[in-house]
């Protein structure tokens, strides 16, 4: 048996405050962990990086930490939104090096227990499912057993450590999702006949694009403030029924003003020129720190405008700015619900492909018992 102690840590205001060495621990670990699920290290993201986030007075997050002699070993993380009182997103996140020793399960009946005490009954967890190495996992077929999402696309290997840890306290899986790669630079030929493509859907006297760097124009707030509430609506969640995220001009501004220094926001977006209204936007975030690799924010057409090729419209013209801009960046990354086929079709002709999959999962307080009692 190992033995090991948990504990919660304060978020430092700053990495030149106390206790910023064990927030850097925690990072260290989210990120050993990250990488070797996923076998890349474009997953992986810096203390600098991370910290405006669990600063965000909007999305309040619990950092719990697991130490073996002194050392963090493992990190817990619980999230709340100050506007919805019953949802909790958790990770539990143990290094390889200290998997199979219980700091797992111990963390995830930390987490819960610190959701409880805020008074949410609601859980969802996100946990990455590498495929077993060798076929480690094969039953007397010799196939994977596996646990399969109830939207019909995409499933887990049922024998993965977190499939049964998190099966064994009362979670169901909803839905699977996707993390997909793509190697930079695009062909600017591939990217020039996607956009043609779209634009054959899509001309330009009905929907004009509009590209910025880092923080949004002034005349573009409103728009873009309702595209990010309606993309926690309308985005596919399954079974997760994830609930409404709203935004406001002033979220918007206090977290453009956080992250300043430490990542910038490439977005193209949408206009339907008849109303003169934002219908669609992508946004990709590139780190500062010129070896890390930028990801893909949220992407989102507004139900009433899709049919248009928009989605492939924005990604190809977004991709175009990352390269004029950023052409020392060598990939990009990003998740889209497997059953997401619209998504999915525009990613894989733009060139990215599968690298890791994840289980999103659900355990109402309502419907099971805590395990530790």
């Amino acid at each position: 048996m190992t033995t090991f102690t948990i504990e919660q840590l304060s978020i430092p205001p700053s990495l030149d405050a106390p206790g910023a060495e064990d927030f850097r621990a925690s990072v260290d670990v989210r990120n050993a962990v990250r990488v070797h699920d996923a076998g890349t290290d474009d997953v992986a993201a810096s203390a600098e990086l991370l910290l405006p986030g669990w600063l965000d007075p909007h999305e309040p997050k619990t950092l719990l930490v697991a130490r073996v002699d002194g050392r963090i070993v493992a990190r817990g993380v619980c999230e709340r939104r100050v506007d919805e009182t019953e949802t909790a997103w958790m990770i539990a996140e143990v290094h390889p090096d200290f998997r199979r020793r219980g700091i797992g399960r111990a963390l995830s009946l930390a987490l819960e227990e610190a959701a409880r005490a805020e008074g949410r009954s609601k859980f969802i967890v996100y946990a990455p499912s590498p495929e077993p190495a060798g076929g480690s996992a094969a039953g007397p077929s010799g196939e994977i057993e596996r646990v399969d999402a109830p939207t019909g696309f995409g499933s887990v290997p049922a024998g993965n450590p977190e499939v049964r840890l998190l099966r064994d306290l009362g979670y169901s899986l909803e839905q699977v999702e996707r993390g997909s790669r793509l190697l930079l630079p695009v062909d600017p030929e591939l990217l020039a006949a996607a956009t043609a493509r779209a634009r054959a859907s899509a001309p330009e006297a009905q929907y004009r694009l509009h590209s910025w760097v880092d923080r949004t124009p002034p005349q573009w707030r409103e728009g873009i403030v309702h595209l990010l509430t309606r993309m926690s609506t309308d985005a596919p969640s399954a079974g997760l029924e994830e609930p409404e995220d709203a935004w406001t001009v002033e979220r918007l501004l206090t977290d453009e003003e956080a992250n300043a220094g430490v990542r910038i926001a490439l977005t193209t977006a949408v206009e339907y020129v008849a109303s003169g209204a934002l219908v669609g936007f992508t946004e990709i975030a590139v780190p500062t720190e010129a070896d890390r690799s930028p990801w893909q924010e949220d992407t989102l057409v507004l139900r009433e405008h899709r049919g248009h090729r928009l989605g492939l419209l924005l990604k190809a013209e977004n991709l175009r700015l990352l390269q004029e801009r950023h052409p020392e960046r060598r990939a990009i990354t990003t998740y889209n619900a497997e059953e997401n086929r619209h998504m999915l079709d525009v990613n894989e002709a733009l060139g990215f492909r599968p690298f890791i999959y994840e289980g999103a999962w659900r355990k109402d307080l309502a419907a099971h018992r805590n395990p530790a009692g």
